[in-house]
């Protein structure tokens, strides 16, 4: 037990032998009392023997990708506080404490830990692409759900129950951490950021992460994620653009028709009527499916709330 709660270590793996040891010892040294469990994701070499050697408790995950781990991290694991970090060895383990800390101090649902490369190691451990392309996704969902985001995709976490137990983990890949994010803004969470070192991989240990295709189905996640909560906005803006152009079309043929009484081209004049119907109906549907979302959010908060805060566990 630490401060009168337990406090679960889920670290997602794919082929980390290098570096796996390493980060239970840190992990370890940090926070005595941590559960630590590896959830092995189909790995092909020694990962879940020197992880079992090391005391932690291996679970298989036979689904690939890790939405699908987290999936079943939360599923699967019992705590009062869940901490996500990676098996890399690149996130700092002294920062749990702190972060842990600041989650029950604060009351909070979740604490992300804000990558701060070193100025020595800031090439190798998080190069300029990668940063650019996370400033970039991070300010699209910080714009489209609100609030102050800094570093979205960070896959050092700390969550309280209520929100891992509330989790749906529908992402199946490295798109997850977008998930996670927007659930918290969705559901107006509490939740906070901590700067925390973030170093390179050590040598001989190969990223899993693939810059375009991963980067493209993270963009396809945060459009799916836009579409699927806010709608109205959505389906309101296709509604617009087709009016406009409709009025365009159209504009010419009603001049005509209030001179000469005649319609002089009759197939731009069907498609007009057509493309009228078709933002009506646009915008219909979203208002439609923005109250089906809001139905929606009333269950989630609801079972959210269902769960008492960490802190309550506690006091109690």
């Amino acid at each position: 037990m630490y401060r009168g709660l337990t406090i679960a270590l889920g670290i997602p793996c794919y082929n980390e032998e290098r570096t796996i040891a390493t980060v239970i010892q840190d992990f370890q040294t940090a926070i005595p009392q941590l559960d630590i469990h590896i959830l092995d994701n189909q790995s092909t070499d020694r990962t879940a023997q020197i992880a079992a050697k090391g005391g932690a408790k291996v679970i298989s995950v036979p689904l690939r990708g890790k939405g699908n781990v987290v999936r079943r991290m939360f599923a699967d694991i019992e705590a009062d506080i869940f901490v996500m970090v990676d098996g890399d060895a690149t996130y700092d383990a002294t920062s749990v404490r702190r972060m842990v800390d600041r989650l029950i101090d604060d009351r909070l649902d979740m604490v992300v830990g804000c990558r701060k490369p070193s100025d020595a190691h800031a090439g190798a451990a998080y190069r300029p692409g990668h940063r650019f392309g996370n400033r970039v996704l991070t300010e699209g969902v910080a714009r489209i759900f609100g609030g102050d985001v800094t570093d979205m995709l960070s896959g050092y976490r700390v969550f309280s129950r209520r929100f891992a137990k509330t989790f749906p983990a529908l992402s199946r890949g490295f798109e997850i951490e977008t998930e996670l994010t927007v659930h918290a803004l969705e559901l107006r969470m509490p939740w906070a950021e901590e700067l925390t070192a973030y170093g390179a991989r050590p040598e001989g240990s190969q990223s899993k992460l693939a810059t375009y295709s991963d980067g493209a189905r993270i963009l396809t996640t945060i459009g799916r994620l836009y579409i699927a909560e806010r709608p109205l906005q959505f389906y309101a803006t296709v509604a617009g653009v087709v009016s406009f152009v409709t009025f365009l079309l159209a504009s010419p043929i009603v001049i005509e028709f209030f001179k000469t009484g005649l319609v002089p081209r009759l197939p731009t004049a069907v498609l007009c009527a057509a493309l009228a119907v078709c933002a009506l109906l646009s915008l219909t549907c979203g208002l439609i499916l923005d109250n089906v979302v809001r139905s929606r959010q009333e269950i989630k908060r609801l079972a959210y709330l269902a769960i008492p805060h960490v802190q309550q566990r506690q006091e109690s």
